[in-house]
């Protein structure tokens, strides 16, 4: 080529190579800023912060030793279980298997009656709401749970269960209504479990579908749930509370306090260790034989502390 083009070529590439050259000072000028203010940040960080700063990179440069630590750990546990499998001849696992297969579920049916709904508060309708999902886990759990029913389920029930527990729709092993239990259940197998009633439960027939009335205020309606009961031509009773327990309050339990003691009932047989199991402390509950053995007691002590004049004469 000649001379001309050839010096057209350098001076094209010289502005190349110094657009290069001012790119990469540049670009130094820029780190270098960068890690002045980097060091700049760290000067200005309190001790405090840079302490936390330093354990932060700590913790996750030992990310992968903790992960390994974790890993020879659960080994570890693996090998103890199978030790201890071979030692007792016993499979832990097969055994959680046979507890399950040991629950067996009760025919009886518990009907809680949300009818109640336009007589309470909201506040006490947010505390029946609780109530029937202690009602419900219970029963899930119980070595023999129920046939669970709730009905006439609406009104401020229904949006405080939608509003908090929005689970509920999947809840399983429960029945769950709009209508009322009379139109769920023939009339002749209900039976209302309530306090005011004069017949006593002694035995739980399985056949039957026991009511417990979702009413949270008693005390501004006494007596709604007997009067119902004999209104609709069904059965009632109470729980033999009055013959293995005395309390310092009144007889009348909490939705699931009434359910819990069934299911209680159901596994041990006992009415008198369905009561204790499930009553709470505050309740002041007192087995009746233990009221009557102290009363006796006391009247005992009574006798023996007033001497007749003849006793006085003869010690004398």
């Amino acid at each position: 080529c000649s001379p001309q083009m050839a010096d057209d070529s350098v001076k094209s590439e010289a502005p190349a190579q110094q657009q290069q050259d001012n790119g990469d000072n540049k670009s130094l000028q820029m780190t270098a800023s960068g890690n002045g203010e980097t060091a700049s940040e760290n000067q200005s960080l309190s001790k405090r912060q840079r302490k936390k700063l330093l354990k932060q990179q700590k913790w996750e440069e030992e990310r992968e030793l903790r992960k390994h630590r974790r890993k020879e750990r659960k080994q570890q546990r693996r090998l103890q279980r199978q030790n201890h499998q071979d030692e007792d001849g016993v499979d832990t696992q097969s055994a959680r298997k046979r507890l399950c297969r040991e629950v067996t579920p009760s025919s009886l049916r518990l009907i809680v009656d949300c009818s109640f709904d336009n007589l309470m508060l909201l506040k006490d309708v947010c505390k029946l709401h609780k109530q029937i999902q202690r009602c419900y886990a219970e029963n899930r759990r119980a070595l023999h749970p129920v046939q669970f029913y709730l009905t006439s389920l609406g009104g401020q029930l229904k949006q405080s269960m939608d509003e908090k527990d929005k689970g509920w729709v999947n809840w399983k092993d429960i029945t769950i209504k709009t209508q009322h239990y009379s139109e769920v259940v023939a009339k002749e197998d209900l039976i209302y479990l309530t306090s005011d009633s004069p017949n006593v439960l002694e035995e739980l027939d399985e056949k039957k579908a026991y009511v417990i009335g979702g009413l949270v205020d008693h005390n501004h309606q006494k007596g709604i749930t007997f009067e119902r009961a004999k209104e609709l031509g069904i059965g009632h009773a109470q729980l033999p509370l009055g013959s293995f327990v005395k309390m310092n309050s009144r007889k009348v339990l909490a939705v699931n306090h009434v359910f819990e003691i069934i299911l209680a009932y159901l596994e041990k047989g006992s009415w008198q260790e369905a009561f204790f199991t499930i009553l709470p402390q505050r309740k002041g509950a007192v087995a009746v034989l233990d009221e009557t053995t102290a009363q006796e007691k006391e009247d005992k002590d009574s006798d023996s502390d007033t001497d007749t004049p003849e006793q006085t004469e003869k010690k004398a």
